[in-house]
């Protein structure tokens, strides 16, 4: 390219970042614009409410007693890593579907190594030049466990980084270079990435690197300060624009015993928005013929499959397609591929059923300023004035083609009905589609 021609392209690109909405023309990519790398199979889950944690996984009975007598939608499930302190006798495949079933909302997290400085007597450590190993290793076992659990890819995956002395500058890196390496190990599973981590230390030193460019930042935190407030903003050590899309969860009381139900149980109490477990939940074909499984949620997409009449399927997440009877919804199953709505057992037959999640395949925000949201896919769409925040993830529900940004004409509608140009999102490509997101109808 000739000095002329990349003058123009950069004069080009700055114009067209002023356009989108952009607040600055700083497009620096940080590390965590690596995709996450979503199998067909994979919807990404978002909880909002209040969560308990406990360290053994409470019985189904004492869900079922707590199960709207209790002010808590959401349990914390500790499903792995070397420092875990409690058996699980009833942490199984079938618990998880059982739990999901009943409506709670799962918080997979993996109690692995702690950095060398960390507070307490946690018997397994790394050093600060074993850290990246060990955030890789963790962050592979932290798959493989949640897999043979149905913690779909899409799952958010919770890292426990206890209290630590962050007056060693060794270890405040060392953290850094683990959840670095536990994110990257899990994006490269197509799971998102979160991580447990106290107020005064982890919290604060990566809300320190959230910008940076060599270190890959999670998707979620989900702070520990036992103030007894259910907040979400106004933490003093992350501010709100950080981790600002349903990307956060507070511990807000610590060791205590609630009652509900007749049922007594020592817990930590939580509160979250942000990405939680997705699991299938099982339905029944309604339909009098064999049931075409489709490519993408349309009957002109190509049949990959198909269903008996009365089997059983395993719904992921749901999406809007073609109209098809009375609904526009289709249901994206265990395989991979989609079925109209229209002829499976779900709650609804006209629209989204509450116990099913929104197919959706988050990316992050690839500035470090805010992006405009638009009312359509193109520059010419009314401003929301709602911006996603630099870094933030954005929960992309579809694409379709608009006005050209960058590199790309591709826009993607977010869950909400937001719409934000393909060129600031991270995934699979930022010149044309990413698989396995679905055209928007």
């Amino acid at each position: 390219m000739t000095r002329a021609r990349r003058a123009a392209a950069t004069l080009a690109a700055f114009l067209t970042a002023l356009v989108v909405g952009v607040v600055a023309p700083d497009v620096a990519r940080a590390d965590p614009a690596t995709p996450v790398t979503y199998p067909a199979a994979s919807s990404a889950t978002r909880a909002q409410g209040r969560f308990f944690d406990t360290c053994t996984a409470p019985s189904l009975s004492a869900l079922a007693a707590w199960r709207g007598t209790s002010p808590y939608t959401g349990v914390n499930i500790y499903f792995g890593g070397r420092n875990r302190g409690c058996a699980q006798p009833n942490l199984t495949a079938a618990w998880v579907r059982s739990a999901s079933a009943a409506g709670w909302s799962l918080v997979p997290t993996y109690f692995g190594d702690q950095p060398f400085c960390v507070f307490g007597s946690k018997p397994y450590r790394y050093e600060a030049s074993g850290a990246a190993a060990r955030g890789s290793a963790d962050g592979a076992d932290a798959v493989a466990r949640a897999t043979s659990l149905g913690l779909l890819p899409g799952s958010a995956l919770y890292a426990d980084v206890e209290h630590y002395d962050r007056s060693n500058a060794s270890c405040v890196a060392a953290v850094r270079t683990y959840v670095s390496e536990w994110t990257r190990a899990l994006h490269r599973s197509g799971y998102l990435a979160g991580v447990y981590v106290h107020q005064e230390s982890g919290l604060r030193d990566l809300a320190g690197s959230y910008f940076s460019t060599t270190l890959a930042r999670p998707d979620a935190v989900w702070m520990a300060r036992w103030d007894n407030l259910a907040t979400l903003t106004g933490w003093t050590t992350a501010g709100n624009t950080l981790w600002a899309e349903w990307q956060r969860a507070k511990q807000y009381r610590g060791d205590h015993v609630e009652t509900w139900g007749g049922v007594s149980l020592n817990i930590d109490s939580d509160i979250i928005k942000g990405p939680v477990a997705t699991v299938a939940k099982s339905y029944r074909v309604t339909s009098t013929t064999p049931l075409n499984v489709r490519s993408g949620p349309t009957a002109a997409s190509a049949i990959i499959g198909q269903l008996q009449p009365g089997s059983t399927v395993a719904v992921i997440c749901q999406a809007r397609g073609q109209q098809v009877g009375t609904t526009p919804v289709w249901d994206r199953i265990s395989t991979g591929g989609y079925v109209s709505d229209r002829y499976v057992s779900t709650p609804s037959s006209t629209g989204f059923s509450a116990a099913l999640p929104r197919c959706s395949y988050p990316g992050q925000v690839t500035t470090t300023t805010p992006v405009n949201t638009r009312s359509g896919p193109g520059t010419a769409y009314t401003n929301l004035n709602q911006p996603l925040q630099g870094g933030a993830l954005a929960y992309v529900a579809c694409q379709k083609p608009g006005s050209l940004v960058g590199t790309t004409s591709v826009w993607n509608q977010l869950v909400d009905g937001r719409w934000v140009s393909d060129y600031y999102v991270s995934n699979r490509s930022n010149t044309t589609y990413s698989a396995p997101v679905p055209r928007c109808p």
